[in-house]
């Protein structure tokens, strides 16, 4: 059997976005309240690719100097060295702590760049209304929100920190430059994945029941 697969937005049904209930809007220019927690209800949110494109562009400019200013500097008593992720990631390697300059090199650098490739990505494909893939797309998509819920910028710091604590009281490390944009990379990243609307995917129909893409 082909066809294009049904969506909840052609068989006038909305999802509540707080509790999952699936209602039927009181109509299409006012779709009412959720009935059981009263959340609004929409069949898709307001300006989800726009949202998301501002966010993902705002931090693709913060990835820039996150990753080239130094994010520390290590005082000791004969000098004062600023280090970047990646000075960090090779110091820990040439200490002969692989294990954790491979953590902060995936945790810091691969996986942020990642999911701004991979939101554009989705981005790229709803604006084109493309629909191949569309389970794929939307697996890519889960998998961003289960990985945005991990720190980057705590995992960095901790590693870092646990490698070099062991030369204490000699040695301190004052948080430098880079940190903010860090930062703003992880929390713009996050708000991105939440802005998007995964629905979209599906709205082109172009994926059919009894055929494989």
């Amino acid at each position: 059997m082909t066809g294009a697969l049904p969506t909840g937005a052609r068989a006038g049904i909305a999802s509540c976005a707080a509790c999952g209930l699936l209602s039927r809007p009181a109509g299409p220019g006012n779709a009412g309240s959720c009935p059981r927690c009263g959340e609004p209800l929409a069949f898709r949110r307001r300006d989800a690719v726009q949202r998301t494109w501002a966010l993902v562009i705002a931090a693709a400019i913060c990835y820039l100097p996150a990753n080239t200013l130094p994010v520390m500097t290590t005082i000791t008593l004969k000098s004062s060295e600023p280090s970047t992720i990646i000075g960090g990631v090779v110091d820990l390697y040439e200490a002969g702590s692989w294990v954790l300059a491979s953590i902060v090199l995936i945790a810091s650098v691969v996986i942020p760049l990642g999911k701004l490739g991979a939101l554009a990505y989705l981005l790229a494909t709803v604006r084109h209304r493309s629909g191949r893939r569309n389970r794929e797309r939307t697996r890519l998509y889960r998998l961003l929100k289960t990985v945005g819920r991990w720190s980057m910028l705590d995992v960095f710091v901790a590693t870092y920190v646990v490698a070099l604590i062991r030369f204490q009281p000699f040695l301190s490390v004052t948080p430098g430059p880079g940190v903010p944009f860090f930062a703003a990379v992880v929390i713009l990243t996050i708000f991105a994945a939440d802005a998007f609307d995964p629905r979209l995917i599906w709205d082109s129909g172009g994926e059919t029941r009894g055929e494989d893409d």
